[in-house]
């Protein structure tokens, strides 16, 4: 059995640890409100963004437009979307999981794959691999940005449209509730008809849909809006991959709490035995001294 001065010390130590995971719990859900209020602004945006994009491109010309070319697939890329810090569970390792089993099925298909980062968890996982990681970017899921993904964008839509991938994929972290945070694999390029359909749910209407007039034509309108459309949708990922990364990180450090607690109540159990047992000894060479002493 461990000494009883070994027994304080590991309590000591899980105390500050607990204290440690405590603060870090208060400070994710104090960064979590703001990054859940930020994704439920930014939805319906997106959705009616993606709906707008339908609506042109049933009537344009799908083959006018470089972005919607379908191509014979010899090279996709996977854009992943992962925290910059660790310490929230198995959110990183989830989406770099989910990214691993895409990857290998395409390379099964006989087709190149390549990994774009967006955080620096996936890059530090993916930079040590044999898949290329043709560009990242790091340090930006704490406040994630529209510069970002901008950036982000143009660097995709560029090799897109160079023929460096044939196909773009977005991987990243959907929020669904505080304990569940949901790896999400959504094509990005070329734009078509699924990634064009909407997420957000809309009430339905009765009566016949409503016809718009566009002025200039949708094929002008297309052109412009098909780049803000890319990068829509990668902030649209940030914004998911931050408020999943904080409820993730909430949750894991509320368990890492508890469990201190729990050694806590266990250490302490063992240090009173053990402080009963050393006094239980001395009592017994107490009283067999005295007896000695008699006799």
């Amino acid at each position: 059995m461990a000494s009883l001065k070994d027994i304080k010390l590991k309590i000591t130590g899980i105390k500050k640890t607990e204290q440690i995971t405590k603060a870090m719990n208060m400070v994710a859900a104090a960064k979590f409100r703001g990054a859940q209020e930020r994704v439920e602004e930014f939805r319906p945006y997106a959705g009616k963004f993606a709906q707008v994009m339908g609506q042109l491109s049933e009537i344009a010309d799908p083959n006018a437009f470089p972005l919607m070319e379908i191509r014979d697939v010899k090279k996709v890329c996977v854009l992943l979307v992962t925290a910059d810090r660790g310490l929230c569970g198995a959110f990183n390792a989830n989406l770099i999981n989910e990214t691993e089993k895409f990857l290998r099925s395409q390379r099964e298909e006989g087709k190149e794959v390549a990994v774009g980062c967006l955080g620096r968890k996936g890059y530090a996982y993916f930079s040590k691999s044999d898949v290329e990681v043709p560009f990242h970017i790091v340090d930006c899921l704490a406040d994630p940005q529209m510069v970002d993904a901008r950036r982000c964008g143009q660097e995709v839509t560029r090799r897109f449209l160079d023929g460096d991938f044939d196909e773009v994929h977005l991987m990243y972290g959907k929020f669904i509730n505080v304990v569940t945070q949901k790896p999400t694999l959504q094509k990005l390029l070329p734009i078509s008809s699924q990634v064009l359909e909407t997420e957000v749910e809309e009430e339905e209407e009765s009566g016949p849909k409503p016809t718009y007039i566009y002025e200039p034509g949708p094929e002008e309108i297309l052109n412009t809006l098909m780049p803000m459309f890319i990068n829509v949708q990668i902030m649209a990922a940030m914004l998911e991959t931050g408020a999943s990364e904080q409820a993730a990180r909430m949750t894991a450090m509320d368990n890492a709490t508890r469990a201190c607690a729990d050694m806590i109540e266990s250490l302490t159990l063992m240090y009173n035995k053990a402080r009963q047992a050393a006094i239980t000894t001395e009592l017994m060479d107490i009283v067999g001294g005295a007896e000695a002493l008699k006799g």
